[in-house]
């Protein structure tokens, strides 16, 4: 499928009411009304910020358990539920419940559960996760494991259509979120670990024909790359990609099993029209047998959400030795950098470094370390945009069948898929990251269609220098710095939620929901030990003049992994296993919902 560009000259108001904000005026009008929740993020920003402030920094801690919903799934639950007006949207993991609870009575209005072939489930990489539906325009849309884009009508959850987005024989599954912008729902693809390659796909909200389909590797026309319009950072300045920017950096045909998925948390521009999103590690896990910078995975992507074409494109590890997935949220935000009001791209990645970007045109302003404990690199080099590798923790330099230990962070990253939250209040980015490294020996593995494609053994542990395997931090991405860091027992790999009432929520791996001063993270003003460990991103809502704060609990994803598939062995679950062998003396399995709110007066 090909696009041309057509450059009109139409007034910018004028654009905004006849397209975008007429495409989206339901979803906008959802995220305006606090009372919601109407986005996995709470908006088209990615901030995780809440405007509700009834339950404050004052009160917090009289918070109660206001009521709970099992889904029936003892899995790892990661996303939120979503409130739209009086109606609750809730998910599972597989096989991906999905149910319909009116709120004034609590009761389940409609259920739909998709009737899917448990052969997916081992094809699923580090559980069986999904991160969370969508609404729009009075439908609910659902990413099936089993790559099914679904979209059921809010009132009575019939499927008014679907379509497949990959082949889950061959590894091509979903875990992601779908999201609506404009008048598409957007979803990516999983399946790194099995050679897939990665894309992002557009589908039409009312018929789910597809619109658009961009690929992470390979040709320019594939990825709907143009080499004199797409630009990068390179040279101290943006500049064009140029021809075969990415077949250039493969061997032979590497590309085309060559990763790059798309399994992450996508955010909108609406004045720019562009969507930002990120691309995982590269297949396979052993670098020797793809020499190259093996672009554009692990890269940030800027993309025009009518046609698909790329805007900008950055890639943060180039040539990945690591596993360190570039998937992970870009939150926008319009804050001072070095100085200079900025509209800035924000992106924790895995692999350590806290990126601010110009989100207009790709410039990079600002790439520091959001955990003291990476060593892999010593540093970017803002000139290149490119990590200034240690040697002695370069797994291809090393070489195969040699084992690289003390490597920090470990493959799960410095951050995984829990999303951050900004709070405009304070002008801070509030991260839950891991503190965890890794021991990595890589090994010749052969490609097999539907098989896993990984080529490496990993032991995973606590940074040096404390037990703590997470940290909460908060970040001032303007100056690239740390501000306060609250040590914890396990990772975080609970995604943030900051409101205007001065309170930063997130969860343990243990099953505690915590809510601390949002101006001093290191004062607990709260704390509960919910059913199960935590994986599942904090959210809020008002209903009835109430404010209510929920978070999912089931223990799973890849930190769980153990217990939520029952494996043992230290070396399982691509080492979480052994790192994480611990969690089962505070925790066990679960899946279901958890709401608090106020006492009543």
């Amino acid at each position: 499928m090909r696009f041309k560009f057509c450059y009109l000259a139409v007034p910018l108001a004028l654009v905004a009411v006849t397209g975008i904000a007429q495409a989206n005026s339901d979803v906008e009008k959802n995220i305006a009304n606090p009372a919601n929740w109407a986005m996995q993020a709470g908006d088209m920003y990615n901030q995780r910020y809440s405007k509700l402030n009834q339950i404050s920094a004052a009160n917090v801690g009289k918070m109660q358990v206001a009521w709970t919903f099992s889904t029936g799934v003892l899995r790892g639950h990661e996303g939120s539920p979503l409130v739209i007006g009086d109606m609750m949207y809730l998910h599972s993991a597989f096989p991906n419940k999905v149910f319909a609870m009116d709120l004034n009575t609590q009761t389940i209005k409609w259920k739909y559960e998709p009737k899917q072939d448990p052969a997916v489930i081992p094809q699923m990489c580090c559980d069986t996760v999904n991160r969370g539906l969508a609404y729009a325009e009075g439908k609910v849309f659902l990413q099936q494991a089993d790559s099914m884009l679904v979209a059921l009508d809010a009132k009575s959850g019939k499927v008014v259509w679907s379509v497949k987005n990959g082949d889950p024989s061959l590894g091509a599954v979903n875990t992601n979120a779908p999201h609506v912008f404009k008048d598409k729902v957007i979803t990516g693809i999983s399946g790194g670990e099995w050679g897939v390659r990665g894309f992002i796909a557009a589908y039409d909200i009312n018929t789910g024909d597809m619109v658009w389909k961009g690929y992470s590797v390979g040709p320019d026309d594939e990825m709907l790359i143009d080499p004199n319009t797409t630009t990068t950072w390179k040279d101290g300045k943006v500049q064009p990609v140029g021809a075969d920017s990415s077949l250039s950096t493969w061997q032979e045909d590497q590309w085309k099993i060559g990763g790059g998925t798309t399994w992450g948390w996508y955010s909108y521009d609406k004045a720019l029209n562009l969507m930002y999103y990120g691309s995982g590690n590269p297949s396979t896990w052993n670098p020797s047998q793809r020499p190259g910078d093996n672009k554009w995975s692990m890269s940030i992507w800027a993309r025009d959400v009518d046609t698909g074409k790329v805007k900008w494109v950055y890639q943060m590890t180039p040539y990945d030795e690591w596993d360190f997935d570039g998937i992970n949220e870009m939150i926008l935000a319009d804050i001072p950098v070095k100085g200079k009001m900025t509209k800035a791209l924000v992106h924790f990645d895995r692999n350590g470094f806290g990126y601010t970007m110009d989100r207009t045109n790709g410039a990079l302003l600002v790439a520091q370390k959001f955990d003291p404990a990476v060593n892999w690199a010593t540093h970017v080099d803002m000139k290149t945009g490119r990590p200034q590798v240690v040697s002695k923790y370069s797994t291809a330099q090393n070489g195969p069948d040699k084992n690289t230990k003390g490597v920090c962070p470990a493959a799960l990253g410095s951050k995984d898929q829990q999303p951050a939250s900004f709070s405009p209040s304070t002008g801070l980015f509030y991260v839950p990251t891991n503190h965890v490294c890794m021991d990595y020996e890589p090994f010749a593995v052969e490609y097999v269609a539907g098989q896993p494609y990984v080529g490496a053994t990993l032991a995973m542990y606590p940074a040096p220098g404390g037990k703590n395997m997470g940290n909460f931090i908060t970040w001032d991405a303007g100056q690239g710095k740390i501000v306060q860091s609250h040590g914890e027992k396990f990772s975080v790999w609970s995604g943030a939620l900051t409101t205007a009432g001065g309170i930063a929520c997130y969860g343990t791996l243990e099953g505690y929901l915590k809510c601390v001063d949002a101006k001093d993270i290191n004062k607990e003003l709260y704390k509960f030990k919910t059913p199960s460990g935590i994986i599942g991103n904090v959210f809020t809502y008002q209903h009835k003049g109430q404010q209510f704060i929920g978070v999912f609990s089931g223990i799973g994803g890849w930190a769980g992994i153990g217990l939520a598939a029952g494996l043992e062995k230290d070396a399982d679950g691509l080492g979480a296993v052994g790192g994480y062998k611990e969690l089962s003396n505070y925790t066990d399995l679960g899946g279901s919902l958890t709401v608090f709110a106020l006492p009543p007066k």
